[in-house]
């Protein structure tokens, strides 16, 4: 049977503790110290070196799906903080200097903390912080594979993605534009 339908048995009859708070069914297994920590560490995003490059929609990803993907892989929070964090820059100035925005007076840098275990808490800080730095490398477009996924992705979710083998997809997605000529009627406005 599945994990958890044969463990089921055992917690209510008490031979085995039931789950703690802490560990919920991403994590592994109680450990030995029982030991739970909470780290950050913060990683610079290269917005001096590449002004016009999207580092914020190349983290995020369609819906911030992205984001939620390392989130859920590594265990550990990501915040996206500092200059230019914030999608509307109107918006940025006016709540720069309040409580809770003085992150806003940084440059722009990425926050990883996790609360975890202390035997496994190093190894999902560097692995999250390696997938992070490797999103954080500008590469021309026309070879970007992610975000190819990522506008991929974006067009699943907007019901929009057209199978590669269609006879539209290799143009315009206009039906009036076709290998035929065929045009449009012309109508009076």
């Amino acid at each position: 049977m599945n994990g958890w339908q044969s463990r089921l048995p055992a917690e209510m009859s008490g031979l085995m503790h039931p789950l703690s708070p802490a560990q919920n069914w991403l994590s592994s297994p109680s450990t030995a110290s029982g030991l739970i920590v909470k780290q950050t560490i913060r990683v610079d995003i290269p917005v001096d070196l590449y002004p016009n490059f999207n580092f914020v929609g190349r983290l995020l990803g369609p819906r911030g799906n992205s984001l939620k993907r390392v989130e859920a892989t590594t265990e550990c929070r990501v915040l996206i903080r500092g200059r230019g964090s914030i999608k509307d820059p109107a918006k940025e100035e006016i709540v720069r200097g309040k409580p809770g925005y003085e992150h806003l007076n940084e440059p722009l840098h990425i926050l990883i903390e996790a609360e975890l275990p202390v035997e496994i808490i190093d190894a999902r800080l560097i692995q999250a912080r390696d997938i992070l730095e490797d999103l954080l490398k500008p590469v021309d477009e026309s070879q970007d594979v992610y975000k190819k996924q990522q506008l991929r992705e974006l067009a699943l979710i907007n019901g929009t993605l057209r199978d590669e083998g269609s006879p539209m997809s290799a143009g315009s997605v206009s039906p009036f534009h076709n290998s035929l000529g065929m045009k449009r009627a012309k109508t009076r406005g």
